[in-house]
Order: structure tokens, then sequence, then C-alpha cells
């Protein structure tokens, strides 16, 4: 109970026995906390002691970083929090699981954590009303799909899933209104026709992947952006175009592509479409044989 607000807190190790604490946050003055690289020696203690002093905070944004946290508890009653960032550290599956009191919670930052499931994190988010950014990259994510419902919040606009290892059935278990989406370093293949339904995808990045072809956008009628960039993409069908009306924007680098005429056909359908391209041949020479 002071006049502090903003609180940042980095590089401590806590010596002292934890000890059960009851803690009044109302009238507090706090609007934020930031805590990187705590390291906790006392390993005989009740983990809910020590989580729920965080979680009950009467606070917007708060930090907790690169710390070896195994959990966090869903807040005791409904939570004021907006922003949460709990980057590398060792939580699971089982963080927020039926968790209610985070409705007002807008942004979501698990990057380098230890997730497995994509369906247990879409249901994860299903009950946070108001999120519309979540980072999952680098863990270690996977989606076999054969059936499984997903369900994640309606409000989740932005969605980074890069960096984990995740295949073609990704692709089953998306938001419905998603509009930038990033599968960028897993081992997606191909983009299974008719499978989702993502009328709102603007941005897509696929980069680094595992993927022969341009993937069609029959369920993406809203793509403007793609990025393909370092898959295994040799000749790029010119049937993009018919499929993809709206992407102004390609960026293709790092790509090893066969000098063809469909090639050149492709370069030359995109030029006149008025979209960007990156990471293309200025120009190619078509040859046939003699006759």
């Amino acid at each position: 109970h002071s006049s502090v607000e903003y609180f940042n807190i980095n590089n401590v190790t806590q010596l002292s026995d934890i000890e059960r604490y009851n803690f009044d946050y109302s009238g507090t003055s706090m609007k934020a906390l930031t805590m990187k690289k705590i390291i906790i020696t006392d390993m005989y203690f009740s983990q809910d002691d020590l989580y729920k002093i965080f979680a009950d905070m009467n606070i917007t944004d708060m930090t907790i970083a690169d710390s070896e946290m195994i959990h966090m508890l869903c807040p005791s009653s409904k939570s004021s929090f907006r922003y949460l960032n709990f980057l590398k550290n060792d939580l699971t599956d089982f963080l927020f699981r039926k968790c209610d009191n985070l409705a007002q919670l807008e942004t979501l930052i698990l990057q380098k954590n230890k997730f497995e499931s994509l369906r247990k994190v879409s249901f994860m988010t299903s009950h946070m009303k108001s999120l519309t950014y979540l980072d999952m990259s680098n863990n270690l994510l996977r989606h076999d799909g054969a059936g499984v419902q997903c369900q994640w919040a309606e409000s989740l606009a932005e969605l980074d899933l890069s960096s984990n290892q995740l295949v073609d059935a990704v692709f089953e278990c998306l938001p419905a209104n998603v509009q930038k989406l990033s599968l960028r370093n897993n081992q997606i293949s191909n983009v299974p026709s008719g499978v989702a339904e993502l009328k709102s995808l603007e941005e897509l990045n696929l980069a680094l992947n595992r993927l022969a072809d341009l993937p069609g956008c029959g369920g993406f009628t809203s793509l403007q952006f793609l990025n393909v960039e370092m898959n295994s993409i040799l000749t790029p069908s010119a049937d993009f175009f018919q499929s993809c009306p709206r992407v102004r924007e390609l960026q293709a680098g790092h790509n090893p592509f066969q000098c063809s005429c469909e090639l050149q056909a492709f370069i030359r359908l995109e030029r006149r479409s008025g979209g960007k391209l990156f990471g293309w041949p200025a120009a190619y020479v078509c040859e046939y044989p003699e006759g």
C-alpha cells in the first residue's frame, strides 16, 4: 500500500522460507509489475501460497519472465489483468484451465514454455472473452487432428504459432476470426483445401516449412499478405491468382525455384495484378527443344 505504480525487479534470488500471507489489494496504486530472472531456492512450500500473491493482484499489466515458473493460479475473483507476459518459463497445458476470471485479458504472451497440446490451448482461451493477441511461439505444440474439436476465443485476432511441431492438421484447429496468423518454422507440407474457413484472415506466414507449392486461398477469402520463404517450392502454380485474388504482397525468397516457362508466366501474372514480389529473380529465359 504505497504510491508506487510501476515496479520492475530483475535478477533476484529468494533465500528466506516462503510462508502463506493474506494481502488485501484494495486501495493499492500499482498498475504494472515486471519480474525477470527470479530464482526460488525454497522447494518445500505450497505452490499456491506463492502464485496467489501474483494471481490476485489488482493491476492491469504483469510480466514474469525467465524465472522457471511452472504454474500460475487462476485469479480468485474477476481480474483486471489486460496484459500478461510469461515469456521463457516452464508453463504447461495445465495453465488457466477452466479459468473464468480473465474476461478483460487482451494480450497473452506464452512464448518459450512447454505447452504441447494446441487443442488444450484453444480451450484455455475460450474463457478469455476479450483476448485479441496470443503468442504461443517456441513451444512443443502438436495437433494430430482426427476430428478433434478446438474452441478458441471469438475475439482472438492475432495468433503466433511459429517454431512448434505442427503439421497440416493444424488447419483443423484455428480461431475462426483470426486476422493475422504465423505458422513460421513448423512441419507443414500442404494447406488442405476445404478445411479451414478463416474468412477474416489477412496475413499468413508459412515461411520455413515443407511446402512444395503455393497454398490455395479457398478458405482464406480476405488474404492480402502471404510469406512462403524458405520452403521447397520448385515451380509455383499460376492457379494461385485465381484462388487468391486479394493477395497484394507475396514473399517467396530462398526457395529452390526451377527456371521454367511456368515460373515466367507466374511472375508475369503477379506483375499484371499489381502486387508486390519479394525474393524472385528479375528475369527468366525459357529454352525450348529444337523443332
